[in-house]
């Protein structure tokens, strides 16, 4: 039985905020494209901005909701929650500085579609290392074949890096970026594993205030305002990025990331790199080398058959479950 107080959400509903999610999430990185090829704006300049932006948009969502009524004085178990809450801000924002650091890091290094695809390639196999050893998520035998082709996957990207098109430090960074999204994607789903719902609107604007404290320095160093014939393009830009794949997204992302299974929200999440390599490709320009689309088919490949071993465990863990009578 959950102690939060905040009520959880559907299946059904959780799956269709992770699609929003992915589709707004495919729309950042092209932005940010965008934002570096008329300015001299940096990625870490460009994340602190973004969380800034996030975390203004979303205290004036938390000002304008309704207020809940105090319960008077915490019990021992809403304690251990605030205690839990914690954890998860703390963790999720340090996550997502990572991750959409070295993301926009990425896609300025080896391109938008490069970039994207390793970060959402990867991140599955790191979700689901990770959910073996914090969770006890077995991976099975189509488990290990599927880690095994995410890295055939990567191992291609990398051999096309003789072109201009793939580039080593860009890969690297991409893959740091999953770790970033790997971790908070299993913390927010081991929070989330008693049925509980966690305010995901709170917790994601402090967690954007974690980010844009701790990427404040970098950023300063980087240079906060960027050098650009095209101000008014920039800033419509940033106001794009704050509000549509950063404040609407996140908070769609970790409502349904709590209920849903970590294997089957990073095979939603193919919806960001497939939207973004279109982006890219239809209008931004990149060109798809063979070393790209080989390792981009083994990529989702890959992460197809850890959703199919992801859907075998389910069915298995359902049949096992006693019939109430």
């Amino acid at each position: 039985m959950s102690n939060s107080s905040v009520p959880a959400l559907s299946v059904g509903r959780s799956l269709f905020y992770l699609i929003v999610a992915g589709i707004a999430w495919g729309t950042a990185g092209a932005a940010a494209s965008l934002i570096f090829r008329v300015s001299d704006m940096g990625p870490l300049a460009l994340s602190f901005w973004r969380c800034v932006g996030g975390l203004v948009l979303l205290l004036g969502a938390l000002a304008l909701r309704p207020r809940r009524a105090a319960s008077g004085t915490p019990s021992r178990t809403e304690r251990e929650s605030r205690g839990r809450r914690t954890a998860r801000i703390l963790g999720t924002g340090i996550g997502l500085t990572v991750f959409q650091s070295a993301y926009f890091a990425a896609v300025e290094a080896t391109g938008l579609a490069v970039g994207t695809v390793v970060t959402l390639g990867a991140g599955p196999v790191l979700i689901a290392i990770g959910a073996r050893l914090t969770m006890g998520e077995r991976l099975g035998r189509g488990g290990v074949t599927a880690v095994a082709g995410a890295l055939a996957g990567l191992f291609v990207l990398v051999l096309g890096g003789g072109t201009a098109d793939v580039r080593p430090l860009g890969v690297v960074l991409a893959v740091v970026s999953a770790a970033g999204y790997a971790a908070i994607t299993l913390l927010t789903r081991w929070l989330g594993r008693d049925g509980g719902g966690s305010d995901a609107l709170a917790t994601t604007t402090w967690a954007f205030a974690i980010g844009a404290a701790g990427l404040l320095p970098a950023a300063l160093a980087e240079g906060l305002v960027p050098h650009t014939d095209a101000p008014v393009s920039v800033v419509l830009l940033l106001v794009y990025v704050a509000a549509v794949p950063t404040a609407l997204a996140y908070a769609l992302y970790f409502a349904g990331a709590a209920v849903v299974r970590a294997a089957t929200v990073s095979v939603i999440m193919l919806l960001e790199p497939v939207s973004a390599a279109l982006i890219a490709v239809s209008l931004l320009g990149e060109r798809l080398t063979a070393a790209i689309v080989l390792g981009t088919l083994l990529l989702l490949v890959a992460v197809t058959g850890l959703a199919l071993a992801e859907a075998r465990t389910a069915a298995a863990a359902r049949r096992r479950e006693p019939v109430a009578v």
